[in-house]
């Protein structure tokens, strides 16, 4: 397995940081991989280009430092990260894209590194929270899941292998419990009742938008993790970009009115982050043919910079206060 650079346009990497190989992995703290992957998608195609689209959404400059304002570290710095490029995912062969996605997850999950996933639709959360879980054990790692769609679906257009379906797989495989799924953020008008009865059958807790709207976030988000942290040894976070209202996030498949805002998510990926042991964490679902002037690309890229800082800040062992001063102690 080697690293095969970009499936779409120039050799970049998230930022700048510096490029490696899944053959031969360094001693890192986090591995970026792509997974320009749309092959699942049941609407509007355009992920494939996702990865790229996020690793270059930055008016900085690409030299792979990023100072987090917030958290008093420099994620790009404080920790080893590495980028790994894209795997080769042809849309026409789902099955074989999962499999080589998730053999590459399993490889950075072995090293004791945390892989960064960027997406591609989310049919590869399948393959992504496979490979950890291969690494730490079935059934051994819970996931939070952000989303306006639960994506438990069984089959869609006849076929096992789908970003409407990826939840489903990874609990009936045994990969992740359903008594350890959360999902923040569902609204709209799917899944049906029969899959509604299946969920609940598999124990999940979905927060839909009007709970969260009626208990807050940080309270839903409190309850949420103290579920997915009983009788687990790590979190995946999953997090979908249609999460975020189709005004903030309008570059996306299948958008759905009504959701969080921006900041909402950057806050409570960082809580995630910050709060829970991540051993693994996919953003997905960014299609840039309808991005706006790459209002989507950016929220993503935040939202890894986001993730990245608050590992950084949990790694540093000091407790942080969001209402200390940016420049108290300066």
């Amino acid at each position: 397995m080697t690293r095969y650079g970009p499936m779409y346009g120039p050799d970049i990497t998230f930022l700048g940081v510096p490029p490696c190989d899944l053959t031969e992995l360094p001693d890192a703290d986090v591995v970026i991989i792509g997974a320009p992957f749309d092959g699942g998608t049941s609407h509007r195609p355009g992920t494939r280009f996702g990865p790229g689209a996020i690793r270059q959404a930055c008016y900085l400059a690409h030299d792979g430092s990023r100072p987090s304002l917030a958290l008093r570290v420099d994620p790009l710095q404080d920790l080893r990260v590495y980028d790994a490029g894209d795997v080769e995912m042809f849309s026409g062969d789902a099955a074989g894209s999962v499999r080589k996605l998730e053999e590459a997850v399993y490889a950075v999950a072995a090293t004791g590194a945390i892989p960064v996933i960027l997406g591609g639709d989310h049919t590869i959360a399948w393959p992504d929270a496979t490979g950890v879980a291969r690494q730490l054990g079935y059934g051994r790692v819970s996931l939070v899941h952000f989303d306006a769609h639960a994506d438990t679906g069984d089959t869609e257009f006849g076929s096992l292998v789908g970003h409407g379906q990826p939840m489903r797989r990874l609990i009936e495989s045994g990969a992740v419990r359903g008594d350890r799924f959360l999902q923040l953020g569902l609204r709209g008008y799917w899944p049906g009742p029969a899959t509604l009865d299946w969920m609940a059958q598999q124990r999940m807790r979905s927060y839909e938008m009007t709970e969260i709207v009626a208990r807050g976030l940080d309270e839903c988000l409190s309850e949420a993790f103290t579920i997915a942290t009983d009788d687990c040894d790590g979190v995946f976070l999953s997090v979908d970009v249609d999460v975020v209202d189709p005004g903030m996030a309008p570059g996306t498949g299948t958008p759905e009115p009504g959701g969080l805002t921006s900041r909402q998510l950057l806050d409570a990926v960082r809580r995630c982050c910050y709060e829970l042991p991540v051993v693994g964490v996919d953003v997905v679902e960014v299609s840039p043919p309808y991005d706006h002037a790459e209002i989507t690309a950016y929220l993503a890229n935040r939202v890894v910079l986001e993730a990245l800082s608050a590992i950084a800040r949990r790694r540093r062992g000091d407790p942080w206060d969001p209402r200390q001063p940016l420049l108290q102690g300066r």
